[in-house]
């Protein structure tokens, strides 16, 4: 079901530089010594069974989501030219780096028309978004709008790279400019949602998501993650703030 022609670089959204995915670690350098919060650290049972639960949640999810894996990767392949996915290298707990995958949503030249659009940047931060990007092809709209294009993630849960809840994982190219305050996100495991995944998702400011992803590190705890993934469908199936 995984097509084996997968983009090894993000060249499709965000402010991604032309290294992609083989830029080197060095770009990461100033937060690769981050120590895990205080907050993982003195809740040793919450962290292991909060690994289980993982392991256990994403491995059930993607056995049932299997036909739906199937339909997205068609859809994307014979919809556009280009595989169905890409990785990109994406910036986890401690400054550690590891290969993020998503279904493809934008044009296979997004990154050679994404200079053209710079001026159109509607985010603040090192963030680049477009509520109405010109580069993300139709269907691509469809699985943003609904976090279909998400799915793969699941796959760094099982491997322990990602956890179902936890902060939104950053490009190294983002990071470079982060201040301490969001450096802190990089203290703890990312996850696949998050409190500004429920409360507002692209809608918000960068100060917004780094100001949630925060207050999460600081109220960590079973009952937190089972509250956002209770409330994250909801927002998922609205479809406000996805794009």
């Amino acid at each position: 079901m995984i097509d084996s022609r997968v983009l090894r670089e993000e060249k499709f959204d965000r402010r991604e530089t032309s290294e992609g995915a083989s830029q080197s670690k060095a770009e990461v350098a100033s937060v690769s010594a981050i120590p895990i919060a205080k907050e993982i650290i003195s809740k040793p049972v919450y962290r292991v069974i909060k690994r289980g639960l993982d392991l256990f949640f994403s491995s059930l999810m993607l056995l049932i989501l299997a036909p739906l894996f199937l339909v997205v990767y068609i859809l994307v392949v014979t919809t556009s030219k280009g595989p169905a996915l890409y990785m990109s290298r994406r910036v986890g707990r401690c400054g550690e780096t590891f290969l993020f995958p998503k279904f493809r949503t934008m044009y296979i030249d997004a990154e050679q028309r994404r200079a053209e659009l710079e001026k159109l940047n509607e985010k603040d931060g090192p963030i680049f978004k477009m509520k109405h990007d010109p580069r993300v092809t139709p269907v691509g709209r469809v699985l943003r709008k609904y976090s279909l294009d998400e799915l793969p993630q699941l796959l760094c849960v099982v491997k322990g790279e990602m956890s179902l809840v936890g902060p939104r994982p950053p490009i190294p190219s983002e990071v470079s400019h982060y201040d301490e305050a969001a450096q802190r996100r990089l203290s703890v495991k990312p996850g696949i949602t998050c409190y500004w995944q429920i409360m507002g998702r692209s809608d918000l400011s960068f100060e917004e998501m780094v100001a949630l992803d925060n207050r999460y590190i600081d109220e960590m705890s079973f009952t937190t993650d089972v509250k956002i993934l209770v409330k994250t469908p909801k927002a998922v199936l609205s479809g406000k703030g996805a794009y």
